[in-house]
């Protein structure tokens, strides 16, 4: 799916998790020798996650931009099934910008309160809708320099709502599971989103910045989760430095 269907198609659906045991749509490779480089293994990668999680999108529901951005800034720190269960009775109240931007971040709390942080998302999210009414008459901005100048919206948010909401790439999401698995993988010797996003932005091209991002994220949750790296039930194990049997070797050496 490229960016223009993706700006095209908001869709509520979430693309199921794979489950551990699914057989692979490829042949693993041998676990010995040297890894490829880390930029021919991370072109491997993307390939074998598009096999795993075709159609993988973003798992929030939103309709339009806007609904895109206040799920986003809500998903900090929370589940997007989490998120999924607090919009519809939050946008059926505030439909609009102008709705949020009248209200009062009392009121909005009401309704965001089990995303956690909740006081502090909803004084941002009624701050970021009176902005775009003051700056942009009440529609989310094209670019992450307008983006980041919104109450509580920082590069993960703003990448987020470019890439899904208008199918454009500026920069590549490093949530939790991007985090864990870019370092599992040996994509990245990084330990904090700034110093891991530009190791991933040289590793694949721009145009698969957002899916290396969403299948990563799927990856992590149903395989090499934060609790336990399946690697036995992962069609990455042979790219994987990080995989038991190959760090047991080195020891030995």
């Amino acid at each position: 799916m490229g960016p223009a269907e993706i700006a095209a198609t908001p869709s509520p659906t979430q693309s199921p998790n794979r489950p551990p045991g699914a057989p692979f749509p490829f042949e693993l490779g041998p676990l010995s020798g040297r890894l490829q480089s880390p930029r021919k293994r991370a072109a491997v990668i993307l390939e074998r996650l598009k096999q795993l999680y075709p159609g993988a999108i973003c798992s929030l529901h939103w309709r339009n931009p806007f609904e895109l951005l206040v799920a986003t800034m809500l998903s900090a720190q929370c589940t997007d099934e989490r998120v999924n269960l607090v919009t519809p009775a939050l946008f059926k109240r505030f439909p609009t910008a102008r709705a949020l931007a009248d209200s009062t971040a009392e009121e909005v709390e009401r309704y965001v309160r089990s995303t956690g942080f909740y006081r502090n998302k909803a004084r941002n999210i009624v701050a970021s809708a009176r902005l775009l009414l003051e700056r942009h008459g009440g529609a989310v901005p094209h670019s992450m320099e307008e983006l980041l100048q919104l109450p509580g919206v920082a590069r993960k948010t703003a990448s987020v709502v470019l890439a899904w909401a208008f199918g454009i790439n500026a920069g590549v999401t490093v949530d939790t599971h991007v985090r864990r698995l870019s370092q599992r993988l040996g994509l990245s010797s990084g330990n904090t989103p700034g110093k891991i996003e530009p190791d991933l932005m040289v590793l694949v091209p721009r145009s698969e910045w957002h899916q290396l991002s969403i299948q990563l994220i799927f990856h992590g949750r149903a395989i090499c989760t934060a609790r336990r790296a399946h690697c036995e039930h992962c069609g990455l194990a042979d790219l994987c430095p990080s995989h038991p049997l190959r760090q047991l070797r080195r020891r030995r050496r």
